[in-house]
């Protein structure tokens, strides 16, 4: 791998493009296309509150011009969703798949889950809870001694909780550190690899940003950090002998019959169908194809590949109840708020153990979680009672920080749009 190096970042735009890596520059729209399906196999609806009820569902005119909106607004160059509300669903998409064709995304294209593998495997690590295998409680140094150790880190306060809640206080760095942020240094390093142990030993080369939080903390320090998803990867092959991504699709994957979801390893090309993703480098005003990439540095912290469909049907049964004991399910979504600039963001945004809240106009609050990389966003939303979903992937993005937050404002809007009618 390359020499690690740290590059300096200004406070702000690191934070949150830790958790976002978001933007887009605008691009002529073409028409959107928009379809429907009459029935939908779905899990049950979990035992819990009705969230978001008493709100009619968006027709597909409305819905196809909520897209175009958001297109415009966040500059992407296309954009697709998936909305279900019961049984009956819609599909639209606007912009292009590929950059000057005028093609859009299909249905069921493949994209890059990013960040959303973190419900997986927080997923996992709550089914080897409930066996009994590891607890919340277990520290890092118990499962990986010595991993997390020097400049302050100590994997001896360090639960498999804080590394899920990110309330670890381990330093989130992300690869541009290493690899440069420019579309010289993209195209040279697209193909490097990193395993989980450097790229966490990186981290420990950093002091931590805070102390782990307290127990029963109702409003600990928290930080977004990619190296404590990897580090909870590495004890979920301890605990089972298998790496994370078997485990996954042992325990999610097969048995939900997510067929077009996967883990790619060290294949850098997406299987098809897919929509291409571009991005605008720093100091750059064209546009980069960033679809074809190694993905490996990313793991357990966001290495999944997916569909719009198969997300549906994996949240669906997460909130359903069907993945995880009443227990655990309790546990995840024990949330906690995250405030400063994520908190302008994301407004009222609040994370538990692998998944985001945040409240509805219409009522209750909106479960999920969002995924990032150079040229590609994903956003998901579903209510409490799992009644009503949407997934959002877009592709075109740039470094400029103030459209990051203008993109990131377009989606919150749909998605409470789709969610609440």
């Amino acid at each position: 791998m390359n020499t690690l190096k740290t590059r300096s970042r200004t406070a702000v735009a690191s934070a949150v493009t830790a958790l976002l890596l978001a933007g887009a520059t605008a691009v002529p729209a073409t028409a959107s296309t928009v379809s429907t399906a009459s029935t939908v196999s779905t899990a049950p609806a979990a035992a819990v509150a009705a969230e978001g009820h008493g709100t009619a569902p968006l027709t597909r005119a409305r819905l196809a011009a909520e897209l175009e909106r958001t297109l415009k607004d966040a500059g992407y160059v296309g954009i697709a969703v998936e909305v279900r509300h019961g049984h009956r669903r819609l599909a639209a998409s606007a912009g292009e798949a590929v950059l000057g064709t005028g093609r859009p995304t299909p249905r069921d294209a493949v994209f890059r889950a990013a960040s959303v593998t973190k419900t997986f495997v927080a997923t996992v690590v709550l089914q080897l809870a409930a066996e009994g295998r590891l607890s919340l409680d277990d520290t890092v140094e118990r499962w990986l001694p010595g991993v997390v150790d020097g400049n302050g880190n100590d994997g001896r306060r360090i639960t498999l909780r804080h590394l899920l809640q990110h309330t670890s206080g381990i330093y989130n760095w992300d690869h541009s550190e290493v690899t440069g942020d420019t579309a010289e240094d993209f195209e040279r390093t697209r193909f490097d690899r990193f395993t989980p142990e450097e790229s966490v030993a990186h981290a420990m080369r950093h002091r931590p940003d805070f102390p782990p939080a307290a127990p029963g903390d109702p409003a600990p320090r928290w930080n977004y950090s990619n190296p404590g998803y990897l580090i909870a990867g590495m004890i979920v092959e301890k605990a089972t002998g298998r790496p994370w991504a078997e485990e996954v699709e042992r325990r999610l994957i097969r048995p939900l019959g997510l067929r077009d979801t996967y883990a790619p390893g060290d294949d850098p090309r997406l299987r098809a169908p897919h929509a291409r993703t571009y991005h605008k480098f720093r100091g750059s005003d064209r546009w980069t194809d960033t679809t074809v990439r190694d993905t490996t540095s990313a793991g357990a912290a966001g290495a999944l590949v997916s569909t719009r469909q198969d997300l549906d049907r994996f949240y669906t049964a997460l909130l359903g109840g069907r993945l995880l004991p009443a227990a655990q399910l309790a546990e995840m979504r024990r949330t906690v708020p995250v405030g400063g600039v994520y908190e302008e963001a994301m407004p009222g945004l609040r994370y538990g153990l692998g998944l985001m809240s945040q409240p509805l106009s219409c009522g209750g609050h909106r479960w999920g979680h969002g995924g990032d990389l150079d040229g590609a966003t994903v956003r998901t939303g579903f209510t409490g009672d799992g009644s009503r979903s949407v997934v959002v992937t877009a592709s075109g993005k740039t470094a400029d920080f103030a459209q990051l937050m203008r993109a990131e404002q377009a989606v919150q809007r749909l998605v409470e749009r789709a969610l609440c009618g």
